[in-house]
């Protein structure tokens, strides 16, 4: 028994011998490379988020966080940000390819990276926090406090902004110990730099044509983490492992747009509309939820004006109550001009990539015209049509005589058996006509055409 579990021990340790044999022979932990395109909002941030998760939990030796970027929305930047700060393993943002930018946001996370590199013919800058609200379409440059009395910001908001995004991108600045002067210039003058600048004026950490270069310089370089921790890279050999976002972040990054969000809370009303209208139709239903649930989980994720809401709502409201009431289509330019006011003021920030699109608001207001005008043609032609219903239906219907005595009888009217009363005599099979309806009795008289 006793030489079986020798035996036993000695070939598990020579398996684990093995394993570690065959996993030094592999190389270097792998380097995971997050692209960052477009705007930032919550689906960038929540793809970056994932994508470090990733990294972390393979043990891999860095994240390259290839990025080209007008900016985007302040929380999506800042738990991007977030992110980084606490990620265990190191994150190297790369502004690239050739003629990409860092711009706004971009430039906060450049800084709060534990390596800032950018390819040539790149630039970075443009960091000042742009105005929330209607106000915000019109931005000034912000001078530097160290100014005169008169160097101040024009209003206490706008200071307010600025000193919170200076105090955070030097604080950022001055973790990462590059150049916090040019960061509050950043903010403060709205600069930029290129690439080269941005490396003479120690903003960036290295220069690099793409990933494999910008790796192969990286070999060897210390890295410093949190709690002072450092990391020594191999990168030069090291096996690229793209994030790709998946399905989620994909419906995510679609259903956030404002433009689409916007168009999915209308289809979902009209199509919940029409079914309370014309209950068992089932599909329209069914498309009116599905789709009002994806616009209300798209648009908990981008800065909502509840004013506009309110009036995209209310527009909509009065379209369905047009469709009730004789408004001559008050109601209905009621609800257009709610929904054209309501779409512009939709989106409670003016970051490129966000905000609902003119050209679409302008398509908006041209259908839901269209719209107002085919419900108040319908509604005009169904009123000058005859009453096909009811008790007025049956004046002037033709009839037949079963039999009649005393002034009262029977015939047939409309397919049914009714009771007649005539003033004068009517003969059994006598075609006849209504005159009046009294109760459940019909007043009839001779037809005369039929006599003819």
């Amino acid at each position: 028994m006793v030489p079986l579990v020798r035996f036993v021990r000695a070939f598990f340790t020579a398996a684990l011998a093995v394993l570690a044999l065959c996993a030094s022979a592999q190389g270097p932990a792998g380097v995971y490379e997050i692209d960052v395109d477009g705007a930032i909002g919550p689906a960038t941030s929540e793809h970056v988020e994932r994508g470090l998760q990733r990294a972390a939990a393979a043990h891999a030796q860095l994240v390259v966080l290839r990025m080209d970027t007008p900016g985007g929305l302040d929380p999506a930047m800042r738990d991007i940000i977030k992110a980084i700060l606490a990620s265990p393993v190191p994150v190297a943002t790369f502004v690239a390819p050739q003629g990409a930018r860092a711009a706004s946001a971009g430039t906060y996370i450049l800084y709060a990276s534990h390596i800032a590199a950018m390819a040539p013919a790149t630039n970075l800058g443009a960091a000042t926090p742009v105005a929330i609200g209607l106000g915000g379409a019109e931005s000034h440059p912000l001078p530097r406090a160290s100014g005169s009395a008169s160097a101040a910001p024009e209003d206490a908001m706008s200071a307010k902004r600025a000193s919170d995004a200076v105090a955070f991108i030097r604080g950022l600045a001055q973790l990462r110990g590059r150049n916090a002067d040019w960061a509050e210039q950043a903010v403060r003058e709205a600069a930029s730099l290129p690439a080269s600048d941005a490396l003479s004026r120690h903003v960036i950490d290295l220069i690099a044509t793409d990933v494999p270069a910008l790796l192969h310089q990286l070999d060897g370089r210390t890295v410093t983490l949190r709690e002072g921790v450092t990391v020594k890279l191999a990168t030069s050999n090291a096996a690229v492992v793209k994030v790709e976002p998946d399905w989620r972040g994909r419906l995510l990054a679609v259903v956030s747009d404002p433009n689409l969000a916007l168009m999915l809370m209308m289809l979902g009303v009209w199509g919940l509309l029409f079914e309370f209208m014309n209950p068992g139709f089932m599909l329209p239903g069914v498309i009116g939820g599905v789709s009002l649930l994806l616009a209300l989980w798209g648009m908990q994720m981008l800065p909502i004006n509840y004013a506009g809401l309110a009036l995209v709502l209310l527009g909509l409201a009065f379209f369905a109550a047009e469709a009730f009431v004789p408004s001559h289509g008050a109601l209905g330019a009621g609800g257009v001009a709610g929904i054209a006011f309501g779409a512009l003021l939709l989106i409670d920030t003016d970051v490129p990539g966000f905000g609902v699109a003119p050209w679409f608001v302008a398509i908006l207001t041209a259908v839901s015209t269209a719209i107002v005008f085919g419900i108040a043609w319908m509604a005009a032609r169904a009123r000058q049509r005859p009453v096909v219903t009811g008790a007025n239906q049956m004046i002037g219907m033709p009839g037949e005589v079963i039999e009649f005595a005393g002034g009262r009888g029977w015939a047939h009217v409309g397919g049914e058996r009714w009771r007649v009363a005539a003033d004068e005599p009517l003969q059994p099979q006598e075609r006849i006509r209504v005159a009046a309806l009294d109760g459940l009795t019909l007043r009839v008289h001779p037809d005369e055409g039929a006599k003819s």
